[in-house]
């Protein structure tokens, strides 16, 4: 058997219900939409969510919190992914989007002190934990807090 020679089975496909094409279809008339209302309408029916107006649900429903629109979120990067650099280099984070363990975004970079750092390093991002700081300089290598210019 060949690709060519493939045939979907008897009654899976069927073929497309044209509406408003005559009496002698089925769908002629009203085309399925019944007789009178809203929507039989051309541009007829209701906005997602409308409930015929009772109180829609995302109305009905208690608000909890709110979102700082001041947060930074940091991108963060564990101690352990900085060994596929050479010894001596100096991280950035434009190194760090060049080897893909960030992504390109204008947030802040965060190294955090999980795994394990056998090459002496020089770190430069906006934030580090305790135990990255203490991993890097056992290891020989520096931390750096870089300070965070906003361009304008």
């Amino acid at each position: 058997m060949r690709l060519h020679e493939l045939k979907a089975p008897p009654g899976s496909s069927r073929a497309k219900k044209r509406k408003g094409r005559g009496h002698g279809t089925g769908q002629g008339k009203t085309a399925g939409r019944g007789m009178n209302g809203q929507n039989s309408r051309s541009g007829g029916g209701t906005r997602l969510g409308f409930e015929g107006g009772q109180m829609p649900l995302y109305r009905r429903i208690p608000k909890r919190g709110f979102t700082n629109i001041w947060r930074i979120e940091y991108e963060v990067v564990n101690v352990g992914d900085l060994d596929v650099f050479d010894d001596g280099a100096e991280i950035t984070r434009e190194a760090l989007v060049e080897k893909g363990l960030v992504r390109k975004s204008k947030n802040g970079l965060k190294i955090l002190g999980d795994g394990v750092i056998s090459k002496k390093l020089t770190v430069r991002a906006d934030k580090f934990s305790r135990t990255a700081i203490d991993k890097i300089e056992a290891a020989g290598g520096k931390a750096e807090l870089q300070s965070k210019e906003k361009e304008q």
